[in-house]
């Protein structure tokens, strides 16, 4: 460990001598609430938003420049569409420079919705002769900020009482000095409830549970990034190399269908998978840029003993959770070491709007991985070894951008995805994805566009259409019909299944914004209830209503009016559920406050309702709600002065139908759950 620390010193101070551009001041917060609420469903699956969230949090906590920004940079924020694009990088290339923000109002298909939704993640940068080494930039510029947050459930649970190892309190740092494009620097250290704070080399636990540094510099001489210690890759569609980040289905129907080239990024998350810990580099060469990466760390799985399966020690699942709270938890952390190298070479002609690149991946487990056999997961990864490699391609053409990925697993199973997104008019855009996952397909990192939570055993065609037909209208919708080829989890056959979504969106105001959702899907999957020895499989569908109504009553005030429902049938039964909230939130510059109060009512967990509510910074919280009872919060954030501010969570579920809440070392004996949050973030 000591040499890891010792590189990351000697890195820095080897790079600080190069040159670059003074830094413009700090940028304002960012609220990424209504954002948000347009690239996810929130009324979706158990998916890892709390990944995609914190992800989204790395692009837009430094604004990018619009006169430096490059097309991968611009994707990545789900904004803008090719067209608009292509004219901003004309406007830049006949005018020069941009002066101000102000200016993109005269640029072509830029509209004022589309400026509003800009604005807060860009800035104009302007050239100065002005030059300062990097650490000077790093030292005066007051890009620094150190985070401390405590959180904890008030009510006791059972594994409190002895099941887990440490205190319900829930502890979390983050320290980072960056600037886009040009540097980021930190470090994250978190403890979950119910783990233990000590230092003990043999269970692998150093005082905190969870541990995180990087040091990455971009846009030095020749290199594009360079990365040390923690950091997350993301090249072609996603296939083989997409760790961390990725929004798929959702009201967005048209940008979020393709995957941008992020390549390498720094990793500042808590999370403790979906990342790699080494270094990374990419070199540009004229028209190429070369990536390497190579990832060393251990992981968490449970071993076992089996000498039948030529293994003396072998994991039959790795773990994800990043939990180590009881003794099975404790004993299975960091079980295995997983070294990962890679890289990726591209070819970008943006005169001719043409990207081409291919991508590897090796990667090796320190014992083998061999999964408990089921009748779902023949065809799953087996081993201590697997190489991924893929090519992918990028092509803007007038108006149509055409985009895909093939790729090939060390088995020989292979994954296919191509698609398209067209601009028909000002007024109308649409986009198609097809998917071809063989079932033996298996990728470790890869995340690309699906149904699966994995990338295989799927076969699958979208189509998604964004209409305007006036200033204050919005019309977004998808089709998405899929098929499995073969056997899933609870689903004992192939099976197939369609999924749409329409939202229409009415703002004709800047004070007054609504929509009406609907979302509907339809699969299949063994019949419920079932008292045979046959699993036969039974189409279930499951819909979902929403009416959201934002209204800004004066600069200070904005209520929030929402009605969500839902029905779930399969085999002839339908039951269902509902969400109704009222939520307000008052703006004082120095003093903010927000409030929500809901009533929610569901017939079983099949109906439960998802809402996304306000949380501290850099906090994500969209809960799954069940039964019948109420759920409250109130989020107060303060700034003491230009340096300090902090942050007071206060939320409460309370059930009228029961008396009992979760189960096992998560049991509450009561019908209400309540959590406390406090954070302090100090900037310098």
């Amino acid at each position: 460990m000591k040499i890891v620390y010792c590189l990351f010193l000697i890195f820095i101070f080897m790079i600080c001598s190069q040159a670059s551009y003074a830094q413009s001041p700090p940028v304002p917060d960012i609220d990424l609430d209504n954002f948000i609420q347009e690239l996810f469903q929130l009324q979706d699956k158990d998916v890892n938003y709390e990944d995609i969230y914190e992800s989204l949090l790395q692009f837009y906590t430094n604004p990018l420049d619009l006169n430096s920004a490059e097309r991968e940079d611009l994707q990545a924020l789900y904004i803008l569409n090719d067209v608009q694009i292509n004219q901003l990088f004309k406007y830049r290339e006949q005018t020069g420079n941009l002066i101000s923000l102000y200016e993109l109002q005269v640029i072509p298909g830029f509209d004022m919705v589309t400026i509003n939704k800009l604005l807060p993640f860009v800035e104009i940068k302007q050239n100065t002769e002005n030059f300062q080494k990097l650490w000077t930039r790093m030292w005066k510029d007051h890009n620094s900020y150190l985070l401390v947050r405590t959180s904890r459930v008030l009510q006791s649970k059972a594994g409190d009482q002895g099941a887990y190892a440490g205190s319900p309190d829930n502890l979390y740092m983050r320290f980072r000095n960056s600037h886009s494009k040009d540097y980021s620097i930190g470090f994250t250290l978190e403890q979950d409830a119910g783990e233990k704070i000590l230092w003990s080399p043999s269970t692998h636990r150093y005082i905190t549970d969870f541990y995180s540094f990087h040091c990455t510099l971009f846009n030095k001489g020749k290199f594009k990034a360079v990365s040390l210690g923690d950091y997350q890759v993301q090249f072609g569609q996603g296939l083989i190399l997409s760790s961390g980040f990725s929004i798929g289905k959702g009201a967005e129907t048209i940008l979020t269908t393709r995957r941008s080239n992020a390549g390498i990024r720094p990793f500042t998350s808590a999370m403790e998978t979906g990342f790699f810990r080494g270094a990374a580099a990419t070199y540009r060469i004229k028209d190429f840029e070369l990536s390497a990466f190579y990832s060393n760390k251990d992981i968490d799985g449970k071993i076992n003993t089996d000498t039948l399966n030529n293994y003396n020690e072998f994991v039959s699942s790795l773990q994800s959770t990043g939990y180590h709270r009881t003794a099975s938890e404790i004993a299975a952390k960091h079980q295995i070491n997983e070294q990962n190298v890679g890289g990726n070479i591209s070819f970008n002609k943006p005169a001719k709007n043409l990207h081409l690149g291919a991508s590897m991946i090796e990667t090796h487990y320190s014992k083998a991985l061999i999964r408990s056999p089921s009748v779902y997961n023949q065809f799953a990864f087996r081993g201590k070894d697997n190489l991924n490699v893929s090519a992918d391609y990028n092509l803007l053409w007038q108006n149509f951008n055409f985009f895909g990925e093939a790729a090939l697993s060390g088995n020989g199973g292979k994954a296919l995805v191509s698609g398209l997104m067209a601009s028909l008019s000002s007024r109308t855009e649409i986009s198609m994805v097809y998917r071809n996952y063989e079932r033996d397909f298996q990728s470790s990192y890869g995340n690309a566009f699906g149904e699966n939570t994995t990338n295989n055993n799927e076969k699958g065609i979208y189509w998604g259409v964004k209409i305007k037909p006036f200033r204050q209208w919005t019309l977004s919708a998808y089709y998405d019909r899929f098929i499995f080829p073969w056997l899933k989890y609870q689903t004992y056959a192939p099976s197939k299944g369609y999924e749409y979504l329409a939202r229409l969106n009415y703002q004709p105001s800047k004070h007054i914004a609504m929509y009406i959702q609907i979302r509907s899907e339809r699969k299949e999957k063994n019949q419920s209830g079932n008292t045979t020895n046959i699993d036969f499989l039974m189409p279930y569908t499951r819909n979902n209503y929403m009416i959201n109504l934002d209204y800004k009553t004066t600069e200070k005030m904005v209520l929030r009016t929402r009605v969500q429902a839902s029905s779930y049938r399969q085999s002839k039964a339908t039951t269902y559920g509902y969400y109704i909230m009222e939520e307000v939130s008052f703006d004082f510059s120095v003093f903010k406050i927000s409030g929500r109060y809901a009533i929610f009512d569901t017939d079983d967990y099949d109906n439960r309702q998802y809402a996304y509510e306000r949380d501290v910074l850099y906090v994500f919280s969209i809960p799954a709600l069940s039964g019948r009872g109420t759920r409250f919060y109130l989020l107060s954030q303060m700034r003491i002065n230009r340096s300090t501010d902090i942050w007071f969570r206060y939320a409460r579920t309370k059930y009228s139908d029961r008396q009992v809440i979760a189960s096992g070392p998560e049991q509450i004996n009561g019908n209400a759950k309540s959590e406390l949050k406090f954070e302090i973030r100090y900037r310098f």
